[in-house]
């Protein structure tokens, strides 16, 4: 009896410590959580403004091209020099650099210079900060919580509820608020963000905050391609994070297009004005956060693989019917089911990824991962503009509706549940048995010399 108590006391004890992680980990936390609510505003205010300069949705979503073209042209290099750089160091400078893009951009805006030319400049430069400081905070994650599984996941549920409670709940009703007020308001909100967040990842101390310096393996440091070269020759071998990075180019292809005319079609479609259009975003933010909190427990009786599947699926029944309803509250509750799949797929696939690369790849490999899934949003804006205007606004959402879970159907063979556990296991053998070859060699073996 007494000892069955210790056992269970000690189980406790064991539980209790994985769900602690860390106060370094709580900064890296909080700072995101600030710039997220600032990028609520930011990325409520923008469309909102690009809306009161034209009505052309070209136009509107060349804006939205512009933010993420920086991940098709810069994202891969970012990896690389995350895994030779000081991670945290690169996270508050990028972050200062910024605070001066908005903040500038904020007074023009005030001045009466907006024009959709400067809208474009503005989100270019601050999407290039952006593949600097989202691919060294998803390096930082396993660092400052380990790499088990459990604690992955409530970290990376943790910093996804986070972003969707600031930047898609809270951010959103009040960027339409303040641009009603003001248009010039919501960026100088977004330039103080930056200034907070900033200061909270410098207070991470450096040496728990980065790996880095990877790039010197084996005493000698090789070329930016080359190791640019590694990391994608690494995702491309291996078979589900490969398969699970076409999944997203496609998927994401087919997002951007209905996120570039949404501000559109809440208009003209839905009757919402600013603020609404404000809490139509927050609506997915509902969602998103009830994933947040629930994705492990759904990951525990479920299996990480049926969640992220199941998902999928369900991502694009809600893209079928945002696409045919007039009636903003069936949008805002099909967009909150929405927030949910897409939280617990990112929370899952996150959490998979820093398992199955080693930390010195690590940075190369995410941003060779989001070369494919953010890559494609430029295009998908562009293709959400031409859809639009051509067949009208709700054909971008019909076409995801059915494009998602086609894409879902075609990976199935790639990433099913013992797929996942063979890679998983993988990672398990190469950690207890280094004498044996470790897997990033194997994988190297087997590549084309480049």
């Amino acid at each position: 009896m007494q000892e069955a108590g210790s056992e269970a006391n000690r189980e406790a004890s064991a539980s209790k410590g994985r769900d602690r992680v860390g106060r370094d980990f709580a900064k890296l936390w909080l700072a995101q959580g600030v710039s997220n609510l600032g990028d609520g505003v930011y990325l409520t205010a923008l469309p909102l403004l690009a809306a009161t300069l034209t009505r052309d949705p070209l136009p509107v979503s060349a804006v939205m091209f512009a933010e993420w073209l920086p991940w098709l042209l810069f994202g891969l290099l970012a990896g690389a020099l995350l895994d030779r750089w000081e991670r945290r160091r690169v996270m508050w400078m990028v972050d200062a650099a910024r605070l001066v893009v908005v903040g500038s951009f904020a007074a023009a805006v005030l001045v009466g210079w907006a024009s959709i030319p400067l809208l474009m400049a503005t989100g270019f430069l601050l999407g290039t900060g952006q593949t600097l400081v989202d691919t060294a905070s998803q390096t930082l994650i396993p660092a400052l919580v380990s790499r088990d599984r459990g604690r992955l996941e409530r970290a990376n549920g943790r910093v996804a509820g986070t972003r969707m409670v600031a930047e898609q709940l809270a951010g959103p009703p009040a960027g339409g608020f303040l641009f009603s007020a003001s248009a010039w308001i919501p960026f100088a909100v977004d330039a103080v963000s930056f200034a907070a967040s900033s200061a909270l990842i410098a207070a991470i101390p450096g040496r728990r905050a980065t790996h880095g310096g990877a790039s010197e393996a084996a005493g000698r440091r090789t070329g930016l391609r080359a190791e640019i070269a590694e990391g994608l020759g690494w995702l491309w071998a291996h078979r589900v994070l490969r398969a699970l990075a076409l999944r997203d180019a496609g998927v994401h292809v087919v997002s951007a297009a209905q996120g570039a005319v949404l501000v559109l079609l809440a208009q003209e479609r839905l009757g919402l004005g600013s603020v609404g259009f404000g809490l139509l975003l927050a609506g997915a933010a509902v969602g998103g956060t009830l994933g947040s909190v629930a994705t492990p427990w759904l990951s525990r009786r479920l299996g990480p693989v049926a969640v992220m599947h199941g998902g999928s699926f369900l991502l694009g029944l809600v893209a079928f019917g945002v696409g045919l309803t007039r009636n903003p509250w069936v949008a805002g509750g099909l967009l909150a089911l929405g927030g949910l799949c897409v939280v617990t797929f990112s929370v899952i696939l996150e959490s998979l990824r820093q398992q199955f690369v080693p930390d010195r790849l690590l940075g190369r490999v995410i941003s060779a991962f989001r070369l494919f899934s953010y890559g494609a949003l430029p295009l998908g804006a562009l293709v959400g503009g031409v859809l639009a205007r051509s067949f009208g606004l709700p054909a971008p959402f019909l076409v995801a509706g059915v494009a998602i879970p086609v894409v879902t159907l075609l990976i199935l063979p790639f990433v099913n549940r013992r797929t996942v556990e063979q890679a998983l296991a993988a990672v398990e053998e190469d950690t207890a048995s280094p004498a044996t070859g470790s897997i990033e060699e194997q994988i190297r073996g087997s590549m084309p010399a480049v």
